[in-house]
C-alpha cells in the first residue's frame, strides 16, 4: 500500500480525533458511575502494595469492606494515575459473586497456616500463636549469634543470622521504625525493595 505524505497525516488527524474522542466520552461515564457508585463511602488513604514505586491510592470503604479504589490526586509520586496492577486493587482483597455482591477474594489467606519441620500438611493456627512463635524466633536466633566484639576485638554489637527486607507497601515513616527497631536488634543485613 502506498501512503503519500499528505495521506499519512490525515490517517493520523483521524486517528487521533478518534481516540480523544473515545478518552473524553470514557472518562465523563466512568466519573459519573465512580461518583453515584462512592457516595457514603469513607475515603481511606493507602499505598499501593504492588511495586516499590509507593503509589498513593484512595480506597473507598463502607461497612467494613471495601467498595472500590483510585489513584490518589494529592499524592507526590503518581498524582492520581494508576498502573494495570494499582487500577486492579480491589480485585487483590474483593471479587464480585454471581449476585454482584463483593465477596472476599476466594485465592486471599485469611488464617495462619503453618507446617511443623518435615511435615507435609498445613494447620490453621490463631494470629496471638504466630506472632508468639515469630518473636520467640527472632529472639532464640539473636541470643545465639549476637556478636559483641569481632575477631580484632572491635565492638560491633551485631547479629549476621537475621536478615529483613522492606515492603513497598510502607510508608517512609514505617520504614524509619522497621529500621530503628531493626538496628536495636543488632540487625545489620537489611534492605528494601524500593531499590530500583
Amino acid at each position: 500500500m502506498k501512503v503519500s505524505r499528505r495521506d499519512f497525516f490525515k490517517l493520523s488527524g483521524v486517528t487521533l480525533g478518534a481516540a480523544t474522542l473515545a478518552g473524553l466520552g470514557h472518562n465523563q461515564a466512568s466519573s459519573a458511575y465512580g461518583k453515584m457508585y462512592v457516595q457514603y463511602a469513607r475515603e481511606v488513604t493507602t499505598i499501593c502494595p504492588y511495586c516499590s514505586l509507593g503509589c498513593g491510592i484512595i480506597c473507598y470503604v463502607q461497612d467494613g469492606n471495601v467498595i472500590g479504589a483510585e489513584g490518589d490526586p494529592d499524592h507526590p509520586i503518581n498524582e492520581g494515575s494508576l498502573c494495570s496492577k494499582g487500577s486492579s486493587l480491589l480485585s487483590f482483597a474483593y471479587i464480585y459473586d454471581q449476585q454482584k455482591k463483593l465477596v472476599p477474594h476466594p485465592g486471599r489467606l485469611q488464617k495462619v497456616l503453618y507446617r511443623a519441620p518435615y511435615a507435609k500438611e498445613f494447620h490453621e493456627k490463631d494470629w496471638d500463636w504466630a506472632l508468639e512463635q515469630v518473636a520467640k524466633r527472632i529472639k532464640k536466633t539473636r541470643d545465639e549469634t549476637f556478636e559483641i566484639t569481632d575477631d580484632n576485638g572491635v565492638t560491633v554489637n551485631r547479629t549476621r543470622a537475621i536478615t529483613h527486607l522492606g515492603s513497598a507497601a510502607c510508608t517512609n515513616e514505617e520504614n524509619y521504625l522497621y529500621h530503628k527497631m531493626l538496628r536495636s536488634l543488632g540487625v545489620i543485613s537489611m534492605d528494601h525493595c524500593a531499590r530500583l
